[in-house]
């Protein structure tokens, strides 16, 4: 398995495509949830992806304090679920909110069932629960 992490001006062609059709399968097509994936807010973070000879297995990103307020990382995937790889996207999506950002803590809007997977990484709740784009979800801090 192969860690990339690259800043939105590095990627390549290819590797945006790959990154967004995965994005649009799980979080437009699997989740039947329409909303405006490509929202911009990739032009100011880095992207994170393991991949295999069969493409991208976990992705996420990572937004500086200047998008929401304050460093936090987002569209956390996992494409073979259980198997410790978005675990191992969300340690390194942690090391590199620290490193690029100097992040002492970490937002993220968590969808409210992988709740549990966010807390074993140190998040706590931090909303009430909340309607974001027909699916419930809670922010959730890191303090570093």
């Amino acid at each position: 398995m192969e860690l990339n992490i690259k800043h939105f001006n590095e990627l390549t062609v290819s590797e945006l495509y790959d990154i967004l059709k995965l994005r649009v399968s799980v979080f437009v097509l699997e989740q039947s949830c329409l909303y405006q994936e490509l929202d911009d807010m990739d032009k100011n973070a880095f992207h994170l992806w393991l991949s295999d000879g069969g493409g991208i297995q976990a992705y996420l990103r990572v937004l500086p304090d200047s998008v929401w307020g304050e460093v936090s990382i987002g569209r956390v995937i996992s494409v073979k679920r259980r198997q410790g790889l978005g675990s191992l996207i969300l340690a390194e999506g942690i090391k590199t909110a620290k490193e690029k950002y100097g992040a002492e803590k970490i937002a993220i809007g968590a969808q409210l069932y992988a709740k549990s997977f966010y807390e074993k990484a140190g998040f706590v709740k931090a909303s009430e629960e909340y309607d974001e784009d027909g699916i419930t979800h809670i922010k959730m801090i890191l303090e570093l």
